[in-house]
């Protein structure tokens, strides 16, 4: 869920439980799609892979996660999809 400050909004992305990883990360517009850029964290607590961003505000972002360095994965809770040109959709916050 975004939240504004001074031109930036804090996005906070989740992936449930309910697929299995060791290893989750962030790959989207924002990192130029590095595999590698944003780790999420685990959260024993709530049960969910996090991690918050400020962006810039403004703008849709497409990105996906993941899921042990193999399996991609959309964010069910996307404000909406696009078309990639692997065949698959992209998940997509708007700002």
């Amino acid at each position: 869920m975004p939240s504004e400050t001074e031109g930036y909004a804090k996005v906070i992305f989740t992936l449930p439980p309910s697929i299995w990883a060791e290893t989750v990360h962030l790959v989207g517009e924002f990192n130029n799609w590095s595999k590698t850029a944003n780790p999420m964290t685990w959260d024993r607590s709530s049960e969910v892979w996090s991690i918050a961003l400020d962006l810039p505000a403004g703008r849709e972002y497409r990105f996906r996660y993941l899921v042990n360095g193999t399996q991609w994965h959309n964010d069910w809770d996307a404000d909406k999809y696009e078309p990639n040109v692997f065949g698959g959709d992209n998940s997509v916050v708007v700002l």
